[in-house]
C-alpha cells in the first residue's frame, strides 16, 4: 500500500518492487532499484525518508522518524529481516543484520555490517569499514563486507523474479 499523508505523495524513483502488503506513508522518496518487502512499514509521517537505488527494506522491518532525526539509508544497502530503524543514517553498501533495532540519531557509515539482534544506542557513530557486534565497533576485514555490494544486487534480482513469478491465490 502507497498512502499519502498530510499532502505528502511518496515518490519512487524508476523501477520498484513493494510488496502488496508492506506500507509505505507520507514523506519517502526511493531512488531506483528498491525492494519493499511483505509486511515492512516505511513511515514519513513528522520527517522525511530517503532510500538509496538497490536497496532492499525485508519483511517486517519497520522504518519511521522523529521531528529531529530524519532516515537516510544510502545505495545497496541490505535492511534483514524484522529491523526497526528509527531517525537514524545508514551508509551505502551496508547491512543491517536480522532483527536489529538502529536508534534515534545513529550515523552508520560506509561499508558497514550491523550483526543480527543488535541495539545500536542513540547517537552512536560507526565509521566506514566498520561491524557492531555484541555493543563493539569493530574495524571489518575486506571479507566480511567485499559482497555486501553483490547481496543487495541478489535482491533486486530476486525482486524481479517476484514481479514475474507470483500468483495470489
Amino acid at each position: 500500500m502507497i498512502e499519502i499523508f498530510d499532502g505528502y505523495i511518496p515518490e519512487f524513483e524508476g523501477l520498484k518492487y513493494i510488496h502488496y502488503t508492506a506500507c509505505v506513508i507520507g514523506a519517502v522518496k526511493c531512488k531506483k532499484n528498491v525492494g519493499i518487502w511483505p509486511n515492512a512499514v516505511v513511515r514519513a509521517d513528522v520527517n522525511k525518508i530517503f532510500i538509496g537505488e538497490y536497496t532492499n527494506i525485508q519483511d517486517g522491518s519497520v522504518l519511521h522518524v522523529t521531528d529531529e532525526d530524519r532516515l537516510v539509508i544510502g545505495d545497496y544497502v541490505t535492511v534483514g529481516h524484522n529491523c526497526n530503524l528509527h531517525g537514524c543514517q545508514i551508509g551505502d553498501e551496508s547491512l543491517i543484520g536480522i532483527g536489529s533495532i538502529v536508534l534515534d540519531g545513529v550515523r552508520i557509515g560506509n561499508h558497514c555490517l550491523i550483526a543480527a539482534g543488535s541495539v545500536v544506542p542513540p547517537k552512536t557513530i560507526i565509521p566506514d569499514n566498520s561491524i557492531f557486534l555484541k555493543g563493539e565497533i569493530k574495524p571489518a576485514k575486506e571479507s566480511h563486507i567485499a559482497h555486501l555490494k553483490e547481496h543487495a544486487e541478489m535482491y533486486w534480482d530476486l525482486a524481479q523474479k517476484f514481479v514475474k513469478t507470483s500468483q495470489f491465490i
